[in-house]
Protein backbone atom coordinates (compact mmCIF):
# COMPACT_ATOMS: atom_id res chain seq x y z
CA UNK A 1 0.00 0.00 0.00
CA UNK A 2 0.93 3.76 -1.19
CA UNK A 3 1.58 6.49 1.43
CA UNK A 4 -1.09 8.09 -0.93
CA UNK A 5 -3.89 5.57 -0.51
CA UNK A 6 -3.50 5.85 3.30
CA UNK A 7 -3.37 9.50 3.89
CA UNK A 8 -6.47 9.25 1.39
CA UNK A 9 -8.79 6.64 3.42
CA UNK A 10 -7.60 8.68 6.68
CA UNK A 11 -8.96 11.88 4.79
CA UNK A 12 -12.32 10.20 3.16
CA UNK A 13 -12.81 8.35 6.50
CA UNK A 14 -12.41 11.41 8.76
CA UNK A 15 -14.76 13.63 6.14
CA UNK A 16 -17.31 10.98 6.49
CA UNK A 17 -17.73 11.12 10.09
CA UNK A 18 -17.62 14.98 9.97
CA UNK A 19 -20.95 14.60 7.88
CA UNK A 20 -22.59 11.81 9.70
CA UNK A 21 -21.64 14.56 12.77
CA UNK A 22 -23.41 17.54 10.79
CA UNK A 23 -26.82 15.98 9.72
CA UNK A 24 -28.83 13.90 11.15
CA UNK A 25 -30.72 16.49 12.99
CA UNK A 26 -30.99 20.15 13.91
CA UNK A 27 -28.56 21.39 15.54
CA UNK A 28 -28.19 21.56 19.27
CA UNK A 29 -31.21 24.31 20.29
CA UNK A 30 -29.27 25.31 23.42
CA UNK A 31 -26.42 24.98 25.90
CA UNK A 32 -27.98 22.19 28.02
CA UNK A 33 -28.59 20.40 24.49
CA UNK A 34 -25.12 20.90 23.20
CA UNK A 35 -23.38 19.80 26.54
CA UNK A 36 -25.57 16.86 28.07
CA UNK A 37 -28.08 15.67 25.13
CA UNK A 38 -30.19 14.76 28.32
CA UNK A 39 -32.06 12.15 28.74
CA UNK A 40 -32.01 11.54 25.04
CA UNK A 41 -29.88 7.97 24.18
CA UNK A 42 -31.59 4.20 24.83
CA UNK A 43 -29.48 1.21 26.02
CA UNK A 44 -28.05 0.25 23.03
CA UNK A 45 -27.11 3.56 21.39
CA UNK A 46 -25.59 4.47 24.65
CA UNK A 47 -23.91 1.21 25.07
CA UNK A 48 -22.16 1.93 21.29
CA UNK A 49 -21.23 5.31 22.32
CA UNK A 50 -19.49 4.22 25.77
CA UNK A 51 -17.99 1.32 23.55
CA UNK A 52 -16.64 3.60 20.92
CA UNK A 53 -15.17 6.23 23.09
CA UNK A 54 -13.59 3.98 24.87
CA UNK A 55 -12.01 2.19 21.91
CA UNK A 56 -9.12 3.95 21.01
CA UNK A 57 -6.78 3.11 18.57
CA UNK A 58 -4.20 2.62 21.71
CA UNK A 59 -6.05 -0.53 21.59
CA UNK A 60 -3.99 -1.48 18.58
CA UNK A 61 -0.89 -0.53 20.52
CA UNK A 62 -0.45 -1.29 24.00
CA UNK A 63 -2.28 -4.55 24.79
CA UNK A 64 -0.31 -6.60 22.48
CA UNK A 65 2.99 -5.34 23.59
CA UNK A 66 1.80 -5.41 26.88
CA UNK A 67 0.90 -9.08 26.29
CA UNK A 68 4.09 -10.01 24.02
CA UNK A 69 6.19 -9.16 26.80
CA UNK A 70 4.31 -10.05 29.65
CA UNK A 71 2.52 -13.14 28.53
CA UNK A 72 -1.66 -13.92 28.54
CA UNK A 73 -1.77 -12.07 31.71
CA UNK A 74 -0.87 -9.07 30.18
CA UNK A 75 -3.96 -9.69 27.84
CA UNK A 76 -6.06 -10.47 30.41
CA UNK A 77 -5.17 -7.64 32.62
CA UNK A 78 -5.95 -4.69 29.33
CA UNK A 79 -8.87 -6.63 29.08
CA UNK A 80 -10.19 -6.53 32.20
CA UNK A 81 -9.01 -2.85 32.21
CA UNK A 82 -10.98 -1.84 29.48
CA UNK A 83 -13.85 -3.38 31.23
CA UNK A 84 -13.88 -2.19 34.83
CA UNK A 85 -14.64 1.36 34.17
CA UNK A 86 -17.58 0.69 32.13
CA UNK A 87 -18.48 -1.73 35.46
CA UNK A 88 -18.04 1.16 38.00
CA UNK A 89 -20.05 3.21 35.85
CA UNK A 90 -22.49 1.26 35.95
CA UNK A 91 -22.27 1.74 39.89
CA UNK A 92 -21.83 5.07 39.87
CA UNK A 93 -23.33 7.07 37.32
CA UNK A 94 -27.24 6.47 38.14
CA UNK A 95 -26.25 7.24 41.77
CA UNK A 96 -24.44 10.50 41.32
CA UNK A 97 -27.63 11.38 38.20
CA UNK A 98 -29.64 11.11 40.64
CA UNK A 99 -28.25 12.89 42.80
CA UNK A 100 -27.90 16.08 40.56
CA UNK A 101 -30.42 15.20 38.06
CA UNK A 102 -29.50 18.78 36.35
CA UNK A 103 -25.80 17.93 36.02
CA UNK A 104 -23.23 17.35 32.82
CA UNK A 105 -19.96 16.73 34.57
CA UNK A 106 -18.82 14.38 37.54
CA UNK A 107 -17.16 17.98 38.64
CA UNK A 108 -20.96 19.58 39.23
CA UNK A 109 -21.29 16.80 42.32
CA UNK A 110 -17.84 17.47 43.56
CA UNK A 111 -18.65 20.97 44.12
CA UNK A 112 -21.88 20.17 45.95
CA UNK A 113 -20.44 17.42 47.99
CA UNK A 114 -17.03 19.21 48.68
CA UNK A 115 -17.41 22.90 47.45
CA UNK A 116 -15.76 25.26 45.01
CA UNK A 117 -11.87 24.76 45.88
CA UNK A 118 -12.04 20.90 45.60
CA UNK A 119 -14.08 20.52 42.64
CA UNK A 120 -11.34 23.43 40.65
CA UNK A 121 -8.59 20.69 42.04
CA UNK A 122 -10.69 17.97 40.09
CA UNK A 123 -11.04 20.24 37.13
CA UNK A 124 -7.84 20.42 36.79
CA UNK A 125 -7.19 16.68 37.02
CA UNK A 126 -9.54 15.72 34.44
CA UNK A 127 -8.20 18.63 32.04
CA UNK A 128 -4.83 17.05 32.45
CA UNK A 129 -5.78 13.61 31.92
CA UNK A 130 -8.13 14.30 28.87
CA UNK A 131 -5.15 16.24 27.60
CA UNK A 132 -3.14 13.59 28.13
CA UNK A 133 -5.78 10.69 26.52
CA UNK A 134 -5.92 13.39 23.79
CA UNK A 135 -2.34 13.61 22.99
CA UNK A 136 -1.54 10.04 23.38
CA UNK A 137 -4.49 8.95 21.02
CA UNK A 138 -3.13 11.57 18.28
CA UNK A 139 0.47 10.08 18.78
CA UNK A 140 -0.61 6.85 17.69
CA UNK A 141 -2.43 7.50 14.69
CA UNK A 142 0.38 8.84 13.75
CA UNK A 143 1.91 6.11 14.24
CA UNK A 144 -0.11 4.28 12.75
CA UNK A 145 0.69 6.23 9.45
CA UNK A 146 4.27 5.89 9.80
CA UNK A 147 4.66 2.08 9.61
CA UNK A 148 5.84 0.35 6.51
CA UNK A 149 2.56 -1.60 6.07
CA UNK A 150 1.12 1.47 5.59
CA UNK A 151 3.03 3.35 3.31
CA UNK A 152 4.95 4.83 5.99
CA UNK A 153 3.61 8.29 5.58
CA UNK A 154 4.32 11.51 7.42
CA UNK A 155 2.92 11.20 10.83
CA UNK A 156 1.76 14.67 11.40
CA UNK A 157 -0.87 14.04 8.46
CA UNK A 158 -2.50 12.12 10.76
CA UNK A 159 -2.35 14.13 13.90
CA UNK A 160 -3.74 16.84 12.60
CA UNK A 161 -6.37 15.80 10.34
CA UNK A 162 -7.71 13.73 12.98
CA UNK A 163 -7.70 16.80 15.31
CA UNK A 164 -8.78 19.59 12.94
CA UNK A 165 -12.01 17.53 11.38
CA UNK A 166 -13.04 15.88 15.53
CA UNK A 167 -13.17 19.64 16.53
CA UNK A 168 -15.01 21.15 13.68
CA UNK A 169 -17.81 18.70 13.89
CA UNK A 170 -18.10 18.69 17.80
CA UNK A 171 -17.75 22.17 17.91
CA UNK A 172 -20.45 22.32 15.54
CA UNK A 173 -22.80 19.93 17.08
CA UNK A 174 -21.29 19.38 20.11
CA UNK A 175 -22.31 16.15 22.40
CA UNK A 176 -25.32 14.99 20.17
CA UNK A 177 -22.87 15.10 16.98
CA UNK A 178 -20.36 13.00 18.71
CA UNK A 179 -23.31 10.01 19.94
CA UNK A 180 -24.06 10.07 15.92
CA UNK A 181 -21.26 9.11 15.13
CA UNK A 182 -20.54 6.84 17.82
CA UNK A 183 -22.93 4.90 16.52
CA UNK A 184 -21.70 4.62 13.48
CA UNK A 185 -18.07 3.90 14.85
CA UNK A 186 -18.89 1.67 17.38
CA UNK A 187 -20.22 -0.66 14.21
CA UNK A 188 -17.26 -0.04 12.48
CA UNK A 189 -15.38 -0.70 14.72
CA UNK A 190 -16.57 -4.42 15.69
CA UNK A 191 -16.65 -5.62 12.01
CA UNK A 192 -13.49 -4.09 10.92
CA UNK A 193 -11.55 -5.21 13.98
CA UNK A 194 -13.23 -9.11 13.48
CA UNK A 195 -12.17 -9.03 10.41
CA UNK A 196 -8.67 -7.97 10.79
CA UNK A 197 -8.02 -10.15 13.52
CA UNK A 198 -9.41 -13.10 11.59
CA UNK A 199 -7.63 -12.34 8.56
CA UNK A 200 -4.20 -12.53 11.10
CA UNK A 201 -5.25 -16.03 12.53
CA UNK A 202 -5.70 -16.91 8.48
CA UNK A 203 -2.50 -15.58 7.48
CA UNK A 204 -0.32 -17.34 10.24
CA UNK A 205 0.87 -20.68 10.03
CA UNK A 206 -0.28 -22.72 13.43
CA UNK A 207 -2.14 -19.23 15.43
CA UNK A 208 -2.50 -21.41 18.30
CA UNK A 209 0.70 -23.28 18.47
CA UNK A 210 2.45 -19.75 17.89
CA UNK A 211 0.54 -18.39 20.74
CA UNK A 212 1.48 -21.07 23.66
CA UNK A 213 5.09 -20.42 22.05
CA UNK A 214 4.35 -16.55 22.44
CA UNK A 215 3.45 -17.16 26.43
CA UNK A 216 -0.52 -18.25 26.21
CA UNK A 217 0.12 -20.70 28.90
CA UNK A 218 2.39 -18.77 30.90
CA UNK A 219 1.37 -17.16 34.36
CA UNK A 220 3.60 -15.26 36.95
CA UNK A 221 3.80 -12.65 39.46
CA UNK A 222 4.36 -9.76 36.94
CA UNK A 223 1.27 -10.87 35.18
CA UNK A 224 -0.60 -10.67 38.35
CA UNK A 225 1.09 -7.49 39.44
CA UNK A 226 0.27 -6.04 35.80
CA UNK A 227 -3.58 -6.93 36.15
CA UNK A 228 -3.52 -4.63 39.49
CA UNK A 229 -1.66 -1.77 38.03
CA UNK A 230 -3.62 -1.60 35.07
CA UNK A 231 -7.30 -1.86 36.34
CA UNK A 232 -6.47 0.52 39.07
CA UNK A 233 -4.86 2.64 36.90
CA UNK A 234 -7.82 2.75 34.27
CA UNK A 235 -10.64 2.74 36.03
CA UNK A 236 -9.27 5.50 38.31
CA UNK A 237 -8.39 7.72 35.23
CA UNK A 238 -11.74 6.87 32.97
CA UNK A 239 -13.87 7.89 36.38
CA UNK A 240 -12.05 11.50 35.24
CA UNK A 241 -13.31 11.36 32.03
CA UNK A 242 -15.52 13.99 31.76
CA UNK A 243 -16.66 12.72 28.06
CA UNK A 244 -18.41 9.20 30.10
CA UNK A 245 -20.07 11.19 32.62
CA UNK A 246 -21.61 13.58 29.62
CA UNK A 247 -23.29 10.21 28.77
CA UNK A 248 -24.64 9.02 32.08
CA UNK A 249 -27.04 12.42 32.03
CA UNK A 250 -27.33 11.74 28.24
CA UNK A 251 -29.44 8.34 28.80
CA UNK A 252 -33.22 8.18 28.97
CA UNK A 253 -33.02 6.23 32.20
CA UNK A 254 -31.16 4.44 34.97
CA UNK A 255 -32.37 1.09 33.46
CA UNK A 256 -31.17 2.31 30.05
CA UNK A 257 -27.83 3.68 31.96
CA UNK A 258 -27.02 0.37 33.52
CA UNK A 259 -27.88 -1.84 30.58
CA UNK A 260 -25.69 0.60 28.16
CA UNK A 261 -22.89 0.01 30.76
CA UNK A 262 -23.24 -3.19 30.85
CA UNK A 263 -23.22 -4.14 27.13
CA UNK A 264 -20.02 -1.96 26.52
CA UNK A 265 -18.13 -3.55 29.26
CA UNK A 266 -18.64 -6.96 27.46
CA UNK A 267 -18.03 -5.41 24.37
CA UNK A 268 -14.87 -3.75 25.76
CA UNK A 269 -13.52 -7.01 26.87
CA UNK A 270 -14.30 -9.60 24.65
CA UNK A 271 -12.69 -6.73 21.92
CA UNK A 272 -9.45 -5.95 23.89
CA UNK A 273 -8.84 -9.52 24.98
CA UNK A 274 -9.06 -10.48 21.26
CA UNK A 275 -6.75 -7.59 20.36
CA UNK A 276 -4.28 -8.70 22.86
CA UNK A 277 -3.63 -11.88 22.18
CA UNK A 278 -2.44 -10.88 18.75
CA UNK A 279 0.61 -10.15 20.58
CA UNK A 280 1.11 -13.75 21.70
CA UNK A 281 0.86 -14.75 18.36
CA UNK A 282 3.37 -12.30 17.64
CA UNK A 283 5.90 -12.70 20.00
CA UNK A 284 5.40 -16.74 19.18
CA UNK A 285 7.35 -16.21 15.39
CA UNK A 286 9.44 -13.35 16.31
CA UNK A 287 8.00 -10.16 15.57
CA UNK A 288 6.66 -8.66 19.14
CA UNK A 289 8.17 -5.07 17.75
CA UNK A 290 4.38 -3.52 17.22
CA UNK A 291 2.59 -6.87 17.25
CA UNK A 292 -0.57 -6.38 15.39
CA UNK A 293 1.05 -4.23 12.64
CA UNK A 294 3.54 -6.50 12.64
CA UNK A 295 1.04 -9.38 11.61
CA UNK A 296 -0.66 -7.26 9.22
CA UNK A 297 2.59 -7.16 6.85
CA UNK A 298 2.11 -9.77 4.64
CA UNK A 299 -2.00 -9.66 4.22
CA UNK A 300 -3.27 -7.95 0.95
CA UNK A 301 -3.22 -4.23 0.53
CA UNK A 302 -7.51 -4.06 0.91
CA UNK A 303 -7.08 -5.82 4.25
CA UNK A 304 -4.68 -3.20 4.94
CA UNK A 305 -6.64 -0.53 3.85
CA UNK A 306 -9.11 -1.45 6.15
CA UNK A 307 -7.41 -1.69 9.01
CA UNK A 308 -6.46 2.23 8.50
CA UNK A 309 -10.61 2.80 8.32
CA UNK A 310 -10.49 0.73 11.88
CA UNK A 311 -7.79 2.88 13.02
CA UNK A 312 -9.40 6.15 11.82
CA UNK A 313 -12.40 4.53 13.76
CA UNK A 314 -10.70 4.10 16.85
CA UNK A 315 -8.96 7.38 17.32
CA UNK A 316 -12.02 9.74 16.00
CA UNK A 317 -14.49 7.90 18.26
CA UNK A 318 -12.03 8.88 21.19
CA UNK A 319 -11.10 12.11 20.43
CA UNK A 320 -14.39 13.70 19.86
CA UNK A 321 -15.43 12.54 22.79
CA UNK A 322 -12.42 14.27 24.63
CA UNK A 323 -13.17 17.46 22.94
CA UNK A 324 -16.61 17.75 23.72
CA UNK A 325 -15.47 16.75 27.85
CA UNK A 326 -13.08 19.34 27.85
CA UNK A 327 -15.53 21.72 26.47
CA UNK A 328 -17.54 21.28 28.86
CA UNK A 329 -15.49 20.92 31.96
CA UNK A 330 -14.09 24.46 30.60
CA UNK A 331 -17.20 26.09 30.07
CA UNK A 332 -19.24 24.49 33.19
CA UNK A 333 -16.74 24.18 36.01
CA UNK A 334 -12.97 25.47 35.44
CA UNK A 335 -14.59 29.05 34.28
CA UNK A 336 -17.44 28.66 37.44
CA UNK A 337 -19.69 29.04 34.27
CA UNK A 338 -18.31 32.29 33.58
CA UNK A 339 -17.35 31.29 29.72
CA UNK A 340 -20.10 30.51 26.91
CA UNK A 341 -20.16 27.80 24.53
CA UNK A 342 -17.91 29.96 21.84
CA UNK A 343 -14.98 30.63 24.34
CA UNK A 344 -14.88 27.24 25.87
CA UNK A 345 -14.64 25.80 22.66
CA UNK A 346 -11.81 28.32 21.56
CA UNK A 347 -10.45 26.92 24.78
CA UNK A 348 -10.30 23.36 23.90
CA UNK A 349 -8.81 23.96 20.60
CA UNK A 350 -6.36 25.94 22.31
CA UNK A 351 -5.66 22.55 24.19
CA UNK A 352 -5.39 20.77 21.45
CA UNK A 353 -2.75 22.55 19.78
CA UNK A 354 -0.23 21.48 22.04
CA UNK A 355 -1.51 17.79 21.96
CA UNK A 356 -0.55 17.67 18.81
CA UNK A 357 2.83 19.16 19.17
CA UNK A 358 3.73 16.62 21.51
CA UNK A 359 2.45 13.77 18.91
CA UNK A 360 4.56 14.36 16.13
CA UNK A 361 6.97 13.92 18.25
CA UNK A 362 5.99 10.14 19.02
CA UNK A 363 6.04 9.44 22.37
CA UNK A 364 5.83 6.28 24.46
CA UNK A 365 1.74 5.65 24.28
CA UNK A 366 1.83 3.56 27.30
CA UNK A 367 3.38 5.89 29.26
CA UNK A 368 1.70 9.08 28.42
CA UNK A 369 -1.21 7.41 29.67
CA UNK A 370 0.07 5.62 32.84
CA UNK A 371 1.34 9.19 34.17
CA UNK A 372 -1.98 10.64 33.29
CA UNK A 373 -3.56 7.25 35.65
CA UNK A 374 -1.50 7.81 38.09
CA UNK A 375 -2.49 11.52 39.21
CA UNK A 376 -6.14 10.41 38.52
CA UNK A 377 -5.52 7.01 41.47
CA UNK A 378 -4.15 9.67 43.94
CA UNK A 379 -7.75 11.34 43.67
CA UNK A 380 -10.36 9.20 42.77
CA UNK A 381 -10.79 7.69 46.16
CA UNK A 382 -10.93 10.92 48.02
CA UNK A 383 -13.66 11.92 45.59
CA UNK A 384 -15.99 8.77 45.38
CA UNK A 385 -15.40 8.70 49.68
CA UNK A 386 -17.91 11.40 49.13
CA UNK A 387 -20.82 8.73 48.79
CA UNK A 388 -20.02 9.03 52.68
CA UNK A 389 -20.91 11.39 55.04
CA UNK A 390 -16.80 11.21 56.53
CA UNK A 391 -14.57 13.52 54.04
CA UNK A 392 -14.51 17.09 54.14
CA UNK A 393 -13.34 19.28 51.19
CA UNK A 394 -9.96 19.89 52.75
CA UNK A 395 -9.60 15.80 53.82
CA UNK A 396 -10.37 15.32 50.11
CA UNK A 397 -7.38 17.58 48.99
CA UNK A 398 -5.11 16.92 51.45
CA UNK A 399 -5.62 13.11 50.26
CA UNK A 400 -4.91 13.83 47.06
CA UNK A 401 -2.15 15.72 47.33
CA UNK A 402 -0.66 12.75 49.59
CA UNK A 403 -1.39 10.57 47.29
CA UNK A 404 1.26 11.64 44.75
CA UNK A 405 3.71 12.62 47.66
CA UNK A 406 3.52 9.05 48.54
CA UNK A 407 4.55 8.15 45.31
CA UNK A 408 7.39 10.72 45.32
CA UNK A 409 8.53 9.09 48.64
CA UNK A 410 8.10 5.15 47.25
CA UNK A 411 10.47 6.42 44.55
CA UNK A 412 13.07 8.11 47.25
CA UNK A 413 12.81 5.18 49.28
CA UNK A 414 13.42 2.47 46.17
CA UNK A 415 15.38 4.30 43.57
CA UNK A 416 17.08 6.65 45.87
CA UNK A 417 16.97 10.78 46.01
CA UNK A 418 15.14 13.39 44.30
CA UNK A 419 15.31 11.77 41.27
CA UNK A 420 13.98 8.94 42.04
CA UNK A 421 11.05 10.15 43.39
CA UNK A 422 10.59 12.51 39.90
CA UNK A 423 11.10 8.76 37.90
CA UNK A 424 8.47 7.26 40.11
CA UNK A 425 5.89 10.00 39.24
CA UNK A 426 6.74 10.21 35.46
CA UNK A 427 6.54 6.24 35.04
CA UNK A 428 10.21 6.62 34.10
CA UNK A 429 10.39 2.90 33.91
CA UNK A 430 7.50 2.23 31.37
CA UNK A 431 6.19 -0.03 30.30
CA UNK A 432 7.40 -1.62 33.15
CA UNK A 433 4.89 -1.02 35.71
CA UNK A 434 5.33 -0.18 38.89
CA UNK A 435 2.52 -1.72 41.41
CA UNK A 436 3.77 -0.10 44.01
CA UNK A 437 2.48 3.43 42.92
CA UNK A 438 -0.52 2.04 41.57
CA UNK A 439 -1.16 0.68 45.72
CA UNK A 440 0.20 3.58 47.62
CA UNK A 441 -1.20 6.40 45.38
CA UNK A 442 -4.93 5.59 46.56
CA UNK A 443 -4.39 4.15 49.65
CA UNK A 444 -2.34 6.90 51.17
CA UNK A 445 -5.26 8.94 49.54
CA UNK A 446 -7.85 7.71 51.54
CA UNK A 447 -6.03 7.31 54.61
CA UNK A 448 -5.19 10.98 54.66
CA UNK A 449 -8.29 12.15 53.52
CA UNK A 450 -10.36 10.46 56.37
CA UNK A 451 -7.73 11.26 59.00
CA UNK A 452 -7.43 15.31 57.92
CA UNK A 453 -11.43 15.10 57.81
CA UNK A 454 -11.94 13.25 61.60
CA UNK A 455 -8.94 15.40 63.20
CA UNK A 456 -10.89 18.60 61.65
CA UNK A 457 -14.03 17.65 63.18
CA UNK A 458 -12.45 17.05 66.55
CA UNK A 459 -11.26 20.25 66.61
CA UNK A 460 -14.41 21.89 66.00
CA UNK A 461 -13.88 22.81 62.60
CA UNK A 462 -17.50 22.08 61.60
CA UNK A 463 -19.57 24.69 59.99
CA UNK A 464 -23.40 24.90 60.30
CA UNK A 465 -25.42 21.81 59.93
CA UNK A 466 -25.16 20.29 57.11
CA UNK A 467 -22.03 21.27 55.88
CA UNK A 468 -18.89 20.29 56.52
CA UNK A 469 -15.77 22.22 57.45
CA UNK A 470 -14.81 23.91 53.97
CA UNK A 471 -18.31 24.24 53.10
CA UNK A 472 -18.85 21.31 51.03
CA UNK A 473 -21.93 20.03 51.05
CA UNK A 474 -22.66 16.62 53.16
CA UNK A 475 -25.35 13.88 53.00
CA UNK A 476 -27.98 14.72 55.30
CA UNK A 477 -28.02 18.42 55.31
CA UNK A 478 -29.42 20.87 53.44
CA UNK A 479 -28.62 20.78 49.88
CA UNK A 480 -27.69 17.01 49.73
CA UNK A 481 -25.19 16.34 47.44
CA UNK A 482 -25.35 12.54 47.78
CA UNK A 483 -29.12 12.11 48.59
CA UNK A 484 -31.45 14.14 47.49
CA UNK A 485 -31.99 16.11 43.96
CA UNK A 486 -30.17 19.11 43.68
CA UNK A 487 -30.03 21.38 40.76
CA UNK A 488 -26.28 22.54 40.56
CA UNK A 489 -27.10 26.33 39.17
CA UNK A 490 -26.24 29.11 41.41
Amino acid sequence: MSATTAVAALLATLALFAVVGVTGRARPAGRDDYLAARGSQRAVPLALSLYASGMGVWILFTPPIVAAFGGVLGAVAYALAAASPLVAFGVLGPRVRRSVPAGITLTDWVRLRFGRPFQAYVAVVAVFYMFMFVTAELTAIGQVLTLPAFGAAEAWIGVVGTAAMTAAYTAYGGLPASLRTDRWQGWLILALLALGVGAIVCHVDGPLRAAVDGGLTHVDRAGVETIVVLVVAVTAANLFHQGYWQRMWAAADEASLRSATGIAAVLSLLTVLAVGLTGLVAAGIGEPSVPFFDLLAGLPGGIRLLIVVLAVALVASSVDTLENGMAALVAQDVSDERLGLGAARLVTVALIGPACLIAVQGHDILRLFLVADLVAAATVVPVFLGLGPRVTGGGAIAGSVAGLLAVFVLGVVTRGGVDGGWAALTIADSPALDVGAFVWAPAASAIVALAWSVGGRSLGASARPGHGPEGGLVPGGEGDGVGGSVDYRR
